[in-house]
């Protein structure tokens, strides 16, 4: 049993360290905006119905706002965003 809790520990520290790391090339590459990026990324995979994907993405944000403070996390921008996405599909 000790075996199986172990492994899932594991899998989850993997799961995270993958958010980390998309979250660290967002913030390099969309600085402020990273939040709105990985949202965006989100809102595409919810409308595909890609589930995992869109779970990845909107842990990704939750990552960049948690690893840095200068992310703009504004809901009537966030709004915006999500609505530009689904007009686009």
């Amino acid at each position: 049993m000790f075996g199986v809790f172990r492994r899932w520990v594991e899998k989850r520290r993997l799961l995270r360290r993958c958010w980390q790391d998309d979250a660290r090339r967002l913030l390099a590459s969309e600085r402020t905006d990273a939040y709105y990026e990985a949202q965006r990324r989100a809102t595409r995979a919810r409308l595909r119905g890609d589930r995992s994907e869109f779970y990845h993405w909107a842990k990704v944000a939750a990552e960049t706002v948690r690893l840095s403070p200068q992310v703009q996390m504004d809901m009537s921008v966030l709004r915006k965003v999500v609505a530009d996405e689904e007009r686009r599909s």
